[in-house]
């Protein structure tokens, strides 16, 4: 995999947003955050724009969002926030500059459509961490930020957190792919839709009925997506939904259900998703995981 340059202070961070809107009120905590590391901003043209729930029309996203692609100066975009509508603008993004001079993408949720595509047709390395929208709940104590920071200016992480009873434990390597579940599932069989054979692969979602999160989980098996994993990293499965007859099972023991005959080591609860503490992981990266019988510890090499 392509790894883009680490940021050094004096760099300048993109700020795009390809799905729902957002306003400057927002926005403001996370451009003073950056100014604060050192970096320069750059906001890409009709940030503000509405259009409903999108944060203008599919042509100022793309246009807004392929000129900070485009612009060298620029060394990393971040996604001002999620919600949906990147795999709108997916097609019809031009990653010829890009390709030539990688910059790190920066984002989670519905930006799985970007780290997806970026690796499975150029093989770069991406962030999946918290976005703008966020960074007021990630204050200065946060590792959300720290690992944020981290990860497009070093080196160097690590992650140890305590292991829960549904793991499996064991040893792996793999290079780290993945993102949300739901968008996962819906870029299966398009040209954005990953490849995982010895790889470990994460996975998190918000917001589903756990019917539906068996549904999606199944329909990654029954693809091949988990049969030939090196390992597996469960994320936050968040605010998840039950109908007035239960299903039965949480999130974690609908995936545990669905991997039970594999060998790999599974990790559950990690700490990236749709929570405060969204610990920055580097996708496309290469990285070690070793569940034991007390902890689950995951090293970027």
């Amino acid at each position: 995999m392509i790894r883009p340059p680490f940021l050094k202070k004096g760099d300048t961070i993109g700020i795009a947003a390809t799905a729902r809107k957002i306003s400057e009120a927002e926005l403001m905590p996370a451009i003073t955050k950056f100014r604060e590391w050192g970096f320069q901003v750059l906001l890409s043209e009709a940030l503000y724009a509405e259009d409903h729930q999108f944060a203008g029309t599919d042509q100022q996203r793309l246009s807004g969002f392929q000129k900070l692609l485009d612009n060298n100066t620029v060394k990393a975009i971040i996604i001002a926030r999620g919600g949906y509508g990147t795999v709108r603008l997916i097609d019809e993004i031009d990653f010829t500059s890009f390709k030539k001079n990688p910059k790190w993408i920066i984002g989670y949720s519905d930006v799985t459509v970007l780290h997806s595509h970026i690796h499975q047709n150029f093989g770069i390395e991406t962030i999946h961490a918290t976005m703008p929208l966020n960074f007021p709940k990630n204050n200065n104590e946060s590792i959300a930020l720290s690992s944020l920071y981290n990860a497009f200016t070093s080196n160097n992480i690590e992650y140890i957190i305590n292991r829960l009873s549904t793991e499996k434990t064991g040893e792996t390597t793999g290079i780290l792919t993945g993102g949300n579940l739901s968008l996962l599932y819906a870029l299966s069989g398009t040209v954005s839709d990953i490849y995982t054979n010895g790889k470990i692969l994460f996975l998190e979602d918000i917001d589903e009925y756990l019917y539906h999160i068996d549904r999606m989980i199944l329909q990654l098996k029954r693809c091949g997506k988990l049969k030939n994993l090196a390992g597996l990293i469960v994320g936050g499965m968040t605010d998840m939904k039950d109908n007035q007859i239960p299903f039965g099972k949480n999130a974690y023991e609908i995936i545990a259900d669905a991997v039970k005959e594999y060998d790999y080591p599974v990790c559950y609860g990690f700490p990236a998703g749709h929570m405060e503490d969204n610990r920055a992981l580097i996708l496309g990266r290469k990285i070690s995981l070793a569940v034991t019988e007390k902890t689950s510890i995951i090293q970027f090499l």
